[in-house]
């Protein structure tokens, strides 16, 4: 089981003209689908936790949201976002105890809050350009006084990819294949995880001859370092299931004031989406769909599979088909019918 955290950001009650103070904790946010130039917009945050899963009839991940939780702006005001996705990844561990979980997060999510993860969960993350890295604790000298904790500094990721010795693998990565070189280091990030192990990982392109361009840290002690790369790669999805929601579902476009109503209405648009996929999977997936609907727009004619949308148009035809089509509790069935008709002809006989 892979999971995915992020962050959902809402537009309360269709603010796009400025501030409105009288939404619950909503405040000016970090937003990637931001028009603006500084990237910000007015809303509410939500820490969300999705899982990635493989549909049969689709080449891409999807994610499934299925916990959310509405992050409180400023210092004091309740949890940070770390500490949510803690709570949140740690509920969805103990409903899969017989499970490993594997969590890819964005850099935001790295702190000393994540020390307190079950050990069945591990985390991949993207590490800070500025992050300090430190060689492994050296085994005790047997002498007296505290031994010590770290061994010695080894430095940001620009200084080890400037020594490191690289591998070229190929990975499945945002649905194609790629050719990549990477490197491993076995490490501490004191800050965020102390004393525990874990893992730097330095992916760059094939026709790149210095630095990188993907950093990740991982407490993932088994998967190879091709592997994580492509793990989280599958991140993107919980970014598709956002703008499906927003653009698709119109959640964070309610007019909610109150903080129980706004609390509420985004994770339910998020568990509908599931639900609407799921639903899609399990009883509504048809070849013949994608086949009408390049016929019906003939400018989809690379369209082999089924999107978000398509899976919501369909369960919304299936809905109105048996509103408008199924019988009534009083109508008699079809046996019924015949049994009637049959007495009929008896009696005229």
């Amino acid at each position: 089981m892979i999971i995915t955290a992020g962050r959902s950001k809402s537009n309360p009650a269709g603010q796009s003209r400025g501030r409105d103070s009288r939404h619950a904790q909503a405040g000016w946010q970090h937003d990637g689908s931001s028009p603006s130039l500084s990237r910000l917009s007015y809303g509410n945050c939500f820490v969300t936790a999705g899982i990635v899963v493989r549909l049969p009839f689709c080449s891409r991940a999807v994610c499934l949201p299925v916990l959310a939780r509405l992050h409180l702006p400023g210092k004091g005001n309740g949890p940070g976002k770390v500490e949510m996705a803690a709570a949140l990844v740690s509920q969805l561990a103990a409903a899969f105890p017989d499970r490993t979980v594997h969590v890819v997060a964005d850099a935001a999510y790295h702190g000393p809050a994540l020390r307190t993860l079950p050990g069945s969960v591990t985390w991949t993350c993207r590490i800070p350009r500025n992050a300090v890295l430190y060689d492994l604790a050296p085994p005790r000298t047997g002498r007296r006084g505290r031994p010590r904790t770290r061994g010695d500094r080894l430095g940001t990721a620009d200084d080890i990819a400037a020594t490191a010795a690289w591998d070229t693998v190929t990975i499945t990565a945002y649905g194609r294949q790629q050719v990549r070189h990477v490197t491993e280091v076995t490490c501490l990030w004191y800050g965020s995880w102390h004393t525990r192990a874990v893992r730097l990982i330095l992916s760059r392109d094939e026709h790149t001859a210095g630095g990188y361009d993907l950093a990740l840290v991982t407490t993932d002690p088994a998967a190879s370092p091709g592997a994580l790369v492509a793990r989280y790669a599958d991140r993107w999805a919980i970014e598709q299931a956002f703008a499906d929601a927003r653009n698709v579902f119109g959640a964070g476009e309610a007019r909610n004031r109150v903080q129980r109503a706004v609390e509420r209405t985004v994770p339910f648009a998020l568990l509908v989406h599931t639900l609407v996929i799921l639903w899609y999977t399990r009883h509504g997936h048809d070849p013949a769909d994608i086949d009408d609907r390049r016929a019906a727009q003939p400018w989809y004619r690379s369209k082999t599979e089924p999107a978000f949308e398509d899976m919501l148009i369909k369960l919304r035809r299936t809905l109105i088909a048996a509103r408008f089509s199924g019988s009534r509790p009083a109508q008699p069935t079809a046996e019924q019918i015949r049994a009637v008709l049959a007495a009929w002809h008896d009696a005229a006989a």
